[in-house]
């Protein structure tokens, strides 16, 4: 039985998504396979808000953030994290010997735009990353506010992970003064796993050259001079297959409307807050609970292995908590083409399971 997805990536992929992805294969040195990623870019610069370049990556996110810590710190990095993956960030910085301090909050928590200022005014940092939607906590940082903090410093580039968010929730990357914000195609855009996304601004490349060593294959540089050179071709051999199945979802995307495709995550994410209000309580803060996700504690101390074993009788399937918080709370995605009377079969599945 196929199990109707309702984690945080992979989601659940239209049929018709699928089957572009079995395009026949066209050479990836064409003027054919130019247009087609040029297309792409033109079509994710207005789902991203934004006037700068756009880099297609055959990695999942974390290639993009590794390249973009990699290449654009000269100094350090402030690594701000509330949660698992806002510290993979770190993680990465330490892996490629780039100099970095993380900051992290109490999971449940944002971060707050008084703390990055407090962080950025030591003159210590050249590059600051953040989390926009952390799928381990269900946290949102407000970035838009972030981002008018980071203004005040220059020389800052400013790094955001929106990998859990990007096509589920409005981020104006210029107008948040975002150097490079990275997503990837499993999570809110509705495609299989396998390939990256990130903007990359003048401010980002020009700081990235000053850097020496920025690796190979994720070199931004390398990448961002090709596309520009070679008319959106990319050094090495991309991934085609995503391609079509991303210039196509994309059409699908723009076709619904951004404000209304934002507007039913945030329909569903407020459906399912209530419903755990009612029946458990909330991880994070409301005020910066997630769109896209929703991270529930576990205050009637059920298995949660056991309901989604329950569950997966029923052809649904549900997140556990991650890492610390494993059987502490439990995580419900509604992201991509997910609607809101899904959402709804699946809670009346839970209530039904649970007694509630």
């Amino acid at each position: 039985m196929h199990k109707k997805l309702f984690i945080p990536g992979p989601v659940e992929v239209k049929d018709d998504v699928l089957k572009m992805m079995a395009t026949p294969m066209i050479g990836h040195r064409t003027k054919e396979a130019s247009k087609l990623q040029r297309d792409i870019s033109e079509k994710l610069m207005k789902l991203f808000y934004t006037e700068n370049q756009i880099i297609l990556s055959t990695t999942s996110g974390s290639g993009l953030m590794e390249s973009a810590i990699r290449s654009c710190t000269r100094k350090r990095a402030a690594v701000f994290a509330v949660g698992a993956f806002g510290k993979r960030w770190y993680e990465m910085a330490i892996g490629n010997n780039v100099p970095a301090d993380l900051y992290e909050v109490e999971w449940g928590t944002p971060t707050t735009k008084e703390s990055v200022d407090e962080v950025l005014a030591t003159g210590k940092y050249d590059v600051v990353t953040v989390t926009h939607n952390e799928t381990s906590t269900g946290v949102m940082n407000p970035v838009d506010e972030i981002g008018e903090v980071v203004k005040k410093y220059p020389d800052v580039v400013f790094l955001v992970d929106a990998v859990s968010s990007a096509g589920g929730a409005k981020i104006e990357v210029d107008k948040c003064g975002i150097d490079v914000c990275i997503t990837s195609t499993q999570k809110a855009l509705g495609l299989p796993p396998g390939l990256a996304i990130c903007t990359a601004s003048e401010k980002a490349i020009e700081a990235a050259r000053q850097v020496e060593h920025r690796g190979f294959y994720l070199d931004l540089v390398n990448l961002y001079d090709t596309i520009k050179k070679k008319d959106h071709q990319y050094p090495s051999t991309p991934s085609l297959s995503h391609m079509f199945a991303l210039d196509y979802k994309l059409d699908k995307i723009l076709e619904e409307g951004l404000d209304n495709r934002f507007n039913r995550h945030i329909e569903m994410a407020k459906y399912v807050r209530n419903w755990a209000n009612e029946y458990f309580e909330l991880l994070p803060d409301e005020r910066y609970a997630s769109n896209t996700l929703t991270n529930i504690k576990n205050t009637r101390e059920i298995s949660v292995g056991e309901l989604n074993k329950a569950l997966g009788e029923r052809g649904f399937m549900i997140s556990n908590g991650y890492g610390k918080l494993k059987e502490k709370t439990f995580r419900i995605a509604h992201m991509a083409d997910t609607t809101l009377g899904e959402v709804k079969e699946l809670l009346e599945n839970i209530e039904d399971i649970l007694k509630l």
